[in-house]
């Protein structure tokens, strides 16, 4: 009989059991990783003495590296949470209270990550110092610090007072009694028990990533006025919906509202694709409202971030912890706008307001309006409220304890019942979320209940509606298709030296809307027609079955198809709704050569193809941007055996030949087309630990340094290999480069 059970969960997530000494371990842990155990039954609703709780994994062994296909492999918030809170391993007399805390097993530079990550997001800002430095005055960040202490129970703990750790590095370490463990390579682990061993690989395949764990299907959104898209209803707990979030719309601009886990797949089933997102409006930083932020790096600009300063400054601190870095690293991928707490600020026409929540961590409620023709049309966004009667028990004057004002109880009562024409609801009850019966007097147009997995009960179904996951609530009616203004602006930034009276010649054509699925161009097809991708995601998908890049907004599909009659390359097809416009191929060749454009785009697309075809730039979405880095590159050779020398300006890509690394003269990997190198000092300014040499005479592109670091797309990548670069070479520099090493670098 098997003495370890192990479970392939998901991809990259795993499930250890050794029941002998009542160890469960989670092996990988990224973003909804506990909706995966509880759809698997390994998390499961149990009774003992009669109380209610959960079974599930009491350890987590962390992936080597923190990101992984440029999305997060470590979140191990709400692992711990379920453990503590739902397991009761923290809970005075509970049965799963045995003394036992959770256990973090991981190499020393991720635990030490997660813990500082775990304190940030049970705390937020965790003194009246830093939250002055975000604005707060120190009247308010007293308050906030009181009603921070009443949910800590009265102090802020050290986060090894709630979990243990054990580190790994390459030796056998003992997780509890004869049960060992040992890392065999990078993210390869291997558990031992009497003669018993198993392996677990929490290495993502290239292009794969994270499973979803619900489905949500596809839904055509048009871009409205002024809606609200229902993209939540859910909490961190949810098996079935995604947590509590909403995309909104303005003058057909998009804007999401928190941006939670797999936040991905909720885009790609509205058929949105990550280019077309102007901004967004954040409430604070708990792991099911900022899991999905790192989604939003896939753009080729800065998206812009709209938050109090408060929550964007336990926002930024909390990723900083996450990637081992300062928080200013936060500005890098995202244009920031603070908004003023307490008053309507002004956002390209939409007046947002930002009010204070109590909450264990900084919070803000929004409310959103619009001028109308009988006055304003609003929208509420109330996540991570608190009911009225946990808020009424934390009372006191007593200004040097814990708990809150009878003024700030007063005001939050007042700023909740302000009604909108629509209001979204934070129901999840407990002592830190919100209660639908403290919103049975409130004469909003139409209230929606939120953040819960449990079905609504009759009372509350009295009280406010369901929202199905893509349905629209529209504030303000449009007989505008602004699908049009997006596609001018796009030509227009694409062909920026051409009049726009040929603008309006492409403008002339016909829009067409591909269903989910539907191939747009198939490899080694011709063909008479060059689309240009408005709205929606298209995947670019190799001969060898590999997705190879997702395009969104701005890209042009079938151009040098279109222009010089070659075959396809590669396949395009549509991962949701995709609204394109379709330009005839004889029309657009024409359009090219009438506006002298064809030396230009003939100098660009054999460079600019090369580019796309590379891991680091296959999620450059537009062409404009493309096109902009392919005039840039200069071309560079290395002779044999020359030694790779450049400017501490620039970063390069192997175009043809091969490039040896050296570690302390050893070769631990090459460097082949399409593989770059010279970021680390270039972008990041971190010293290189190895040189590069000529393994051949080589062609390389050279590009400056400050355009890829300004696309966040590209540098968030840069920053994923720079960190498996790091964890190889610092685990022990005392020893030699290990004879896989080079397998790292061909990842």
């Amino acid at each position: 009989m098997a003495v370890l059970r192990k479970i392939e969960v998901s991809s990259g997530i795993f499930w250890i059991e050794a029941p002998e000494f009542d160890i469960r371990i989670l092996c990988g842990c990224p973003a909804d990783s506990v909706k995966h155990l509880m759809k698997r039954g390994l998390i499961a609703a149990t009774e003992s003495g009669g109380i209610h709780y959960e079974t599930g994994p009491n350890a987590i062994l962390l992936s080597d590296v923190m990101i992984q296909n440029g999305v997060f492999a470590n979140l191990a918030e709400f692992p711990v949470l379920q453990m503590l809170y739902r397991q009761g391993m923290i809970i005075p007399n509970h049965p799963g209270n045995t003394g036992q805390k959770p256990l973090l097993i991981g190499s020393p530079a991720q635990v030490g990550a997660q813990l500082n990550y775990i304190h940030r997001g049970n705390y937020g800002l965790v003194s009246e110092e830093e939250l002055m430095e975000a604005n707060v005055s120190k009247e308010d960040a007293q308050e906030m610090m009181r009603i921070k202490l009443k949910f800590a129970f009265g102090a802020i703990r050290n986060p090894s007072e709630l979990v243990d750790v054990l580190q790994v590095e390459n030796d056998h370490v003992t997780i509890l009694g004869k049960l060992t463990l040992r890392r065999l390579r990078m993210n390869v682990f291997e558990f031992s028990l009497g003669d018993e061993k198993v392996t677990v690989d929490l290495n993502l395949p290239a292009f794969e990533t994270y499973e979803c764990p619900y489905p949500l299907g596809f839904h055509y959104i048009p871009r409205e006025y002024f809606a609200v898209v229902h993209s939540g209803e859910g909490d961190g707990w949810d098996i079935n919906r995604p947590s509590m979030g909403s995309v909104l719309m303005f003058q057909g601009r998009i804007y999401l509202i928190d941006a939670g886990p797999n936040i991905i797949a909720t885009l790609s089933a509205l058929g949105i694709g990550v280019n077309e997102i102007d901004g967004i409006f954040h409430t604070h930083s708990h792991d099911d409202h900022f899991a999905g932020l790192t989604t939003l790096f896939r753009s080729d600009h800065r998206i812009k971030y709209y938050a109090a300063p408060m929550v964007r400054s336990a926002v930024a601190k909390k990723m900083a912890a996450l990637l081992d870095l300062h928080d200013g690293v936060f500005a890098d991928y995202f244009d920031v706008h603070d908004l003023v707490s307490d008053r309507w600020n002004d956002v390209d026409g939409l007046e947002v307001r930002p009010v204070f929540s109590p909450h264990p961590v900084e919070t803000t409620i929004f409310f959103f309006r619009a001028m109308w023709v009988d006055g304003y049309r609003s929208y509420a966004h109330f996540a991570d409220i608190c009911r009225f009667e946990v808020l009424k028990g934390f009372v006191t004057n007593d200004a040097t304890q814990p708990g809150i004002s009878e003024e700030r109880y007063r005001r939050t009562v007042e700023d909740y019942s302000v009604p909108a024409d629509v209001k979204k609801l934070d129901i999840g009850g407990g002592m830190i979320h919100g209660d639908a019966f403290d919103f049975r007097e409130d004469i909003s147009g139409k209230i929606i209940l939120a953040h819960t997995a449990q079905k609504h009960t009759v009372q509350q179904r009295a009280i406010g509606s369901a929202a199905a996951f893509g349905t629209v609530d529209s504030l303000i009616p449009t007989d505008h298709d602004f699908i049009w203004r997006s596609a001018f602006e796009i030509l227009t930034t694409s062909f920026p030296e051409v009049a726009q009276d040929q603008i309006r010649v492409l403008m002339n054509n016909q829009m067409v809307t591909f269903n989910p699925g539907t191939i747009l161009l198939r490899e080694r097809q011709n063909t008479k027609d060059i689309w240009i991708i408005l709205s929606g995601s298209v995947e670019v998908i190799h001969s060898a079955g590999v997705v190879r890049s997702v395009l969104s907004a701005g890209a042009i599909v079938g151009e040098l198809q279109g222009l010089f009659g070659a075959p396809a390359s590669e396949t395009y097809r549509a991962q949701g709704f995709v609204k394109v416009l379709k330009l005839p191929a004889s029309l657009y060749s024409k359009f090219v050569r009438r506006n002298n454009l064809l030396d230009d785009i003939t100098k660009l697309l054999e460079r600019r193809d090369f580019l796309q075809r590379t891991w680091l730039f296959s999620e450059v979405v537009s062409t404009k941007t493309l096109n902009s880095i392919a005039r840039e590159c200069q071309p560079r050779h290395f002779a044999e055996g020359e030694v790779v020398d450049l400017s501490p300006e620039t970063m390069g890509l192997v175009k043809t030949g091969q490039l040896m690394r050296l570690f302390r003269d050893q070769e631990v990997g090459r460097l082949a087309t399409g593989e770059f190198f010279g970021e680390e000092r270039a972008v990041f300014w971190v010293p290189s630990r190895t040189t590069l040499k000529a393994a051949e005479p080589t062609e390389a592109l050279i590009i400056p340094a400050a355009m890829v670091a300004g696309i966040p797309s590209v540098r968030w990548r840069l920053f994923e290999e720079l960190g498996r670069r790091v964890n190889l070479y610092t685990e022990d520099q005392s020893q030699t480069v290990p004879p896989d090493a080079s397998k790292a670098f061909q990842a």
